[in-house]
């Protein structure tokens, strides 16, 4: 197969990356990570299709590559007749994904937001996910699917992708980790910890508080009753002593939400700010790229959870060097210059501190930056994750650093 330029330094930059996988499988995840991009796509069809007339070969050969890759090994082209064939094991590799992110974060800027999340395919698989956030879209580092009718816990399921992601932060990084109320969780809490994390969970206003140097517990829908409160303090959760959790409680309600956050953590009163739980809702943007806005997860005709977990590793990785290429090339945009615009220009009339909403998300972005490049016989860059200041309000535009040319990223 003819590759063109820059195929060959990607490859390379993904077998650095996740030491842990085969040639081979370096090799079909590269095919499947530029196919993805490319055909804006993580169908079997449709992606070796792009691929069979980049790489000027025909769309059986590369389907059949692309199937292989997946399969599980008893299933894999030449099992039958004897050949000696390994499946691809995605939890080796979420460590490594990690450590990717990490490797190419702004190093001035040692913090990481991770959300642990489900969402579902229909009623067909619920993906369990942990992602990185950065600048409103998210890098799934580990997931693990189930069948979506099928009952069980997902306690063994969310532990075991946190141990997967072990040492792949280094120790003297604030990480903080954000789940919805509905995933909260003594066990949650204590493990998040474990890791040198710090846990950012919201909670439900049903149960029991008691505030430091207290008695007695009080209500938790009484922290605050009402639209502009605040209120910070180091409490006991949970009147319950297997529930009970030691910890800040941090509560906030502003407009136009119907109910105020609550959040509890193990970062001091000082340390931390109820604002920063706003990053939770950018796992919501990677859904959306994985999906319907970007690699239309939601057209996957797989029935096999197992066989979805390996595409997920392609699009973890196509989704990676999409948001990374396109951080990079949004703080780079050029910063208008407010007195060379004319005295009538809108921008004249905004409020110092008022954002317009994004133009692209990153993820977006990125992804033209890498076609551009291809089209004009370019090497494929490699981009950088340059995060945003963490919010200090509720509002959807956070506040930017002036080296940084983005907008806030669109709904």
């Amino acid at each position: 197969m003819a590759r063109p330029n820059g195929l060959s330094s990607w490859q390379q930059t993904v077998s650095t990356h996740l030491p842990d996988l085969r040639a081979p499988e370096v090799a079909g995840l590269v095919l499947w990570s530029v196919g993805i991009v490319l055909a804006q796509s993580c169908g079997l069809t449709t992606v070796a299709t792009v691929l069979a007339y980049l790489l000027t070969c025909t769309e059986t050969t590369v389907r059949e590559r692309l199937r292989d890759w997946y399969r599980a090994a008893s299933h894999k082209s030449g099992a039958k007749r004897g050949r000696k064939r390994r499946q691809l094991d995605v939890t080796t590799c979420f460590a490594p994904l990690l450590r990717g992110v990490v490797a190419w974060w702004d190093p001035s800027c040692p913090q990481i937001a991770l959300v642990l999340d489900a969402s579902t395919l229909g009623q067909r698989f619920t993906i369990l996910t942990i992602s990185a956030v950065v600048r409103g879209c998210a890098i799934p580092v580990a997931w693990h699917i189930v069948e979506a009718t099928r009952a069980g816990a997902w306690r063994p399921h969310w532990l075991a992708l946190l141990t997967h992601l072990d040492g792949a932060i280094p120790a003297d990084w604030r990480v903080i980790v954000l789940a919805d109320r509905g995933l909260y969780a003594r066990w949650l809490f204590t493990a998040i910890q474990a890791r040198g994390w710090h846990p950012f969970l919201r909670i439900n206003r049903q149960g029991q508080y008691r505030p430091d140097r207290q008695i007695s517990f009080r209500p938790l829908s009484q922290v605050i009753t009402q639209v502009g409160q605040r209120w910070a303090g180091a409490v006991t959760c949970f009147k319950t002593s297997e529930r009970q959790v030691a910890g800040t409680l941090r509560a906030r309600w502003d407009a136009p939400y119907r109910e105020p956050w609550l959040i509890l953590t193990d970062l001091p009163p000082a340390a931390a700010d109820v604002a920063w739980y706003a990053l939770r809702a950018w796992i919501e943007c990677g859904f959306k790229d994985a999906k319907r806005g970007g690699w239309h997860w939601e057209q996957t005709k797989m029935r096999d959870p197992r066989r979805a977990e390996r595409l997920w590793l392609a699009m973890a990785v196509a989704t990676l060097w999409t948001v990374s290429v396109g951080c990079q090339a949004e703080a780079t945009l050029p910063l208008p210059v407010v007195a060379d615009l004319p005295t009538t220009h809108i921008v004249r009339r905004q409020p110092h501190s008022q954002q317009r909403p994004r133009a692209l998300s990153c993820f977006r972005r990125g992804r033209l930056v890498l076609i551009a490049a291809l089209v004009a016989g370019q090497e494929l860059p490699q981009g950088r994750f340059l995060p945003e200041p963490w919010p200090k309000s509720l509002d959807t535009h956070i506040q930017r650093p002036r080296a940084y040319r983005p907008l806030a990223k669109a709904a």
